[in-house]
C-alpha cells in the first residue's frame, strides 16, 4: 500500500513539473562575458555554406544563396542583406549576385553625419582543396590571392565580402550629390542658404598670372620714394 502511495505521488509531481524535466540543461562550464553575462554563441553563420552536393552536381548546376549577417571591419559593424548565386564550374564554385549595406558617416563637405548605402557586386571564383570524390588533396590555385573552399567543403564568404566592403567605401563621402558644403571664410552650412560673405570665383589656371598683376599694383600704389641730393 505505501509502495503504490508513493508511485503515485511520483507521478503526480512528474506531471505538473512536465515543463521543466522537458527542458534541455545548459552545457557546463558555461563561458562567461567580460560584463559577466552569459555567453551565447551565434547557432549559425549564415555566410557560410556547405557545397559538398553543389561540387558533385553537373557543371552549370546553380543554387542560390541568400546572405543576411553582421560583418565587422575596422571596428565597425556591417549588416549584410542579399542573395548570390553559386554555379558550379569546371575548376571551381563561381559566386555571384548583388548585396547591400549601409553604415553611418560624416560628409567630407559640410560634415554631417548621415547614412551611406553601400552596394556590393559581388563575382568571385572559390576553389575547393579536397576532390568531393576521392577525398585526396588538391593543387592550390595558380593565384595565391584566390579564396578557397575549406577540407571540410565550406564555402566562406566573409573575407571576401569584407574586401568588396573596404574598396566600396568612397574616399570622400558625400551626404548628397551637390553638397554644398560650409562657407571657408564664416563656416556656414551652404545647403541652407547662401551666407553674406563676399565670394570672387577665380579660374585656378590663371592663379599665377593674377598673382603677378596683384604684386604689380601693389608696386604702382606703393612707389619707392627717392630720397633728395643734398647740396
Amino acid at each position: 500500500m505505501t509502495l503504490i502511495c508513493f508511485q503515485h505521488i511520483i507521478k503526480n509531481v512528474l506531471v505538473k513539473s512536465d515543463d521543466h524535466f522537458c527542458r534541455k540543461p545548459p552545457n557546463f562550464p558555461l563561458k562567461m562575458n567580460s560584463d559577466g553575462t552569459v555567453f551565447k554563441p551565434r547557432e549559425k553563420n549564415i555566410t557560410q555554406t556547405n557545397v559538398a552536393q553543389l561540387l558533385k552536381a553537373p557543371v552549370g548546376s546553380l543554387r542560390t544563396f541568400p546572405v543576411d549577417d553582421t560583418l565587422a571591419e575596422s571596428g565597425t559593424e556591417y549588416h549584410v542583406k542579399g542573395e548570390l548565386t553559386l554555379i558550379r564550374s569546371t575548376n571551381s564554385i563561381l559566386v555571384q549576385g548583388r548585396l547591400f549595406t549601409q553604415t553611418g558617416m560624416n560628409c567630407s563637405r559640410c560634415l554631417k553625419p548621415f547614412i551611406l548605402e553601400i552596394p556590393l557586386k559581388i563575382q568571385e571564383e572559390f576553389f575547393p582543396t579536397i576532390d568531393i570524390i576521392t577525398g585526396m588533396k588538391l593543387p592550390p590555385p595558380d593565384d595565391p590571392g584566390s579564396f578557397t573552399i575549406d577540407e571540410h567543403h565550406i564555402l566562406d564568404l566573409t573575407e571576401a565580402i569584407r574586401q568588396y566592403i573596404v574598396t566600396a567605401m568612397p574616399m570622400k563621402p558625400l551626404c548628397k550629390e551637390g553638397c554644398a558644403g560650409l562657407c571657408p571664410t564664416c563656416g556656414k552650412d551652404l545647403n541652407l542658404g547662401k551666407c553674406d560673405c563676399k565670394q570672387e570665383e577665380i579660374d585656378l589656371r590663371w592663379a599665377e598670372l593674377l598673382k603677378l598683376k596683384n604684386s604689380n599694383k601693389l608696386k604702382s600704389t606703393n612707389p619707392n620714394k627717392q630720397r633728395k641730393k643734398v647740396k
